[in-house]
């Protein structure tokens, strides 16, 4: 009987610690999509920062 609990229980630590190498390599490559989101968000407020800038040049002539 103990030795089932006991192979239960190393069933069960073994499925937790495979969630969890599969959750981090998740959080890794969401880190690594998120930073690149950010660069690309950040290029884009750029341009438009650009064109609005120039917009107003053009209303002051």
């Amino acid at each position: 009987m103990d030795n089932l609990l006991f192979d239960e229980l190393e069933r069960k630590v073994e499925q937790l610690v495979q969630t969890i190498v599969a959750l981090r390599q998740e959080n890794d490559l969401l880190r690594t999509e998120n930073t690149k989101l950010q660069e690309d968000r950040n290029g884009i407020k750029r341009r438009i920062d650009a064109i609005l800038a120039r917009l107003q040049q053009v209303e002051h002539l």
